[in-house]
C-alpha cells in the first residue's frame, strides 16, 4: 500500500491557498486543496490524505468547526490550524477539540515544512497482504503507520472477520520492533484453565504435569510485539493479573518467584462492545483504560465497499496454488455480485467464497453462480462445509483441495459430530468435549462465521 496520501490545504483566501499548496509542491509533496470547510469535507469522505492544514477563520464554516467535524469522522486524522497572534483564545478552544498543532500567521515556508514533517508517514516496507483501494481502509493504515512510530498501547475494535490481526502485524511490521518477534494469542480459544500458565509461562513442577519450565507468550514476545486478541473473552481473574503485568512491565511465571522485566509493544482486539462490557461488569475498567491508549476502529467490509474486488481478486491470486487453480479472474457481473453481497462476515467470509468458488468453476472465468453467495439448496452434495449441488464440482479440481485432514479441521467435525449426538443441547457437549462453554461459544461462532455452521 502506497504511503503517498495527500496533504489537505483548506484556505478561504485563494492567494494564500495558492502560496502554501505551492511550498508544500515545491518540497515534493503530494497536495490537495479546498477553499472552505465543507468542500473539505467532501473530499475527505473520497480520499484518504496524510494531513489537514486549515486556517481558522473562514466563513461560513470556521477552522474549529472543521475541526470537530473531522474528530467526529476521522478521529486519528491530524490537523495543523493557521491562525494570527490575536486568535490565541481560539487557539486555546481548539486544541481541546483536538487539533495536534499551530502555525501563527505570519509564517516563513521553512515554518510549515517543519510542521509537516512532524507528521510525515513512513515508507511501507513490505506490506504483502495489505490491501487498501477504499478511503476509509487507506486513512486506517494511515492512522496504524503512524501509530507504529510509537510504543503506544492499540486497542482495535471491529466485527469479527474485518482483519484485525492484518493490522496489528502492519503496526508491527512498521515499527521500531519489527525485527523482533510478533506473537499473538487467542484469549478466547484456549480453556480458562491454561490460559494463564500460556500468558505467564510456569516453572518446573508449578503444576502436574508441568515437567520443565516454559516462558509463556510474555516472555516470548520481549523486544517485539504482543498481540492479545479477543481480550474481551478473558476471565475477570486474569484480567487483574494482567493490568498488573501492564502497570508493572514485568511478568512472574505460574510458580516462579523472580519477575522478568518486559521489553513488549502490546497490541489488544476486540469485537465486543467495550465500553458495555464494563458496564455490565464483564470487563475491568481499569485495564480497559490501560489497553485503550490508542483506540483504532476497524470498518466492516460493507463500509469500505471498494476494497471488496480488490480484496476478492488478491484472495484469487493467493489461494491459486493452494487449490491448483491459478490465472482465475471474475467475469464482470461477478464481480458486480460481489459488491452488492452485503458481507455478515467481513473478510474472512470473503476469502472463503473466493476459495470455494476457485473450486467450483469450471474453467478459469468465475462467474455468479460459483460464488454461492445465496443461501444453499437442501439435498446437496458438501464442498468447504457449504451446501453445493454435486454435480458442480469439477474434474479437475484436485482431491487434495476437498479433503479436509488438517488438526484444524478434525477439531471441528469432532465439534460439530458431538453436538448433533446430544441433540444441539451445548451443555451436554461440553461434558463430552471436556472444554469450556466459553471454548465452545468462541469455536462456534468461528464455524458460523466460515460458513460450517447453522444455528
Amino acid at each position: 500500500m502506497s504511503q503517498d496520501l495527500p496533504i489537505l490545504v483548506v484556505e478561504d483566501d485563494p492567494n494564500l491557498r495558492e502560496a502554501v499548496c505551492d511550498t508544500l509542491l515545491l518540497a515534493g509533496k503530494t497536495v490537495v486543496s479546498a477553499p472552505g470547510g465543507q468542500e473539505a469535507m467532501n473530499l475527505l469522505a473520497s480520499q484518504a490524505v496524510s494531513l489537514v492544514v486549515s486556517d481558522v477563520r473562514m466563513m461560513p464554516m470556521d477552522g474549529i468547526t472543521l475541526l470537530k467535524e473531522i474528530r467526529t469522522r476521522w478521529p486519528h486524522l491530524p490537523v495543523v490550524l493557521m491562525t494570527a497572534y490575536a486568535d490565541v483564545d481560539r487557539a486555546v478552544e481548539a486544541m481541546r477539540a483536538g487539533a495536534c498543532d499551530f502555525l501563527l500567521k505570519p509564517f516563513e515556508p521553512q515554518a510549515l515544512l517543519a510542521h509537516v514533517e512532524k507528521y510525515k508517514l513512513p515508507e511501507a516496507e513490505d506490506d504483502a497482504g495489505v490491501v487498501a483501494k477504499d478511503v476509509a481502509s487507506r486513512n486506517l493504515f494511515s492512522m496504524a503507520a503512524r501509530v507504529a512510530q510509537t510504543d503506544a498501547t492499540v486497542l482495535l475494535t471491529g466485527e469479527s472477520g474485518v482483519g484485525k490481526e492484518v493490522v496489528a502485524r502492519y503496526i508491527h511490521q512498521h515499527s521500531a520492533r519489527r525485527d523482533g518477534p510478533f506473537v499473538a494469542i487467542n484469549c478466547a480459544a484456549i480453556p480458562d484453565t491454561l490460559l494463564e500458565a500460556t500468558l505467564f509461562g510456569y516453572e518446573k513442577g508449578a503444576f502436574t504435569g508441568a515437567q520443565q519450565a516454559q516462558a509463556g507468550k510474555f516472555e516470548q514476545a520481549q523486544d517485539g510485539t504482543l498481540l492479545l486478541d479477543e481480550v474481551t473473552e478473558m476471565p475477570l481473574g486474569l484480567q487483574a493479573k494482567l493490568l498488573r503485568v501492564l502497570q508493572e512491565r514485568e511478568v512472574e511465571r505460574v510458580g516462579g518467584k523472580k519477575p522478568v522485566a518486559l521489553n513488549i509493544r502490546i497490541v489488544a482486539t476486540s469485537n465486543r462492545d467495550m465500553t458495555e462490557a464494563v458496564a455490565r461488569g464483564a470487563f475491568r475498567e481499569d485495564l480497559f483504560y490501560r489497553l485503550n491508549v490508542f483506540p483504532l476502529p476497524i470498518p466492516a467490509l460493507r463500509q469500505r465497499p471498494d476494497d471488496i474486488v480488490a480484496l476478492a481478486r488478491h484472495f484469487l491470486v493467493a489461494n491459486g496454488g493452494m487449490v491448483g487453480r491459478a490465472g482465475m479472474v471474475f467475469s464482470p457481473a461477478a464481480e458486480a455480485a460481489l459488491r452488492a453481497h452485503p458481507w455478515p462476515g467481513n473478510v474472512r467470509e470473503l476469502e472463503n467464497v473466493v476459495q470455494r468458488a476457485m473450486i467450483m468453476a469450471p474453467g478459469e472465468n468465475i462467474d455468479v453462480e460459483h460464488l454461492h453467495l445465496l443461501p444453499a439448496m437442501v439435498g446437496c452434495a458438501s464442498v468447504v462445509g457449504v451446501a453445493v449441488p454435486a454435480s458442480s464440482v469439477p474434474a479437475e479440481v484436485k482431491p487434495e483441495a476437498l479433503r479436509g485432514d488438517s488438526i484444524r479441521d478434525l477439531e471441528r467435525e469432532h465439534i460439530l459430530e458431538t453436538l448433533a449426538a446430544v441433540g444441539g443441547v451445548r451443555k451436554l457437549a461440553i461434558e463430552r468435549l471436556g472444554i469450556s462453554e466459553r471454548t465452545l461459544r468462541y469455536k462456534l461462532k468461528q464455524y458460523k462465521e466460515d460458513g460450517f455452521f447453522q444455528e
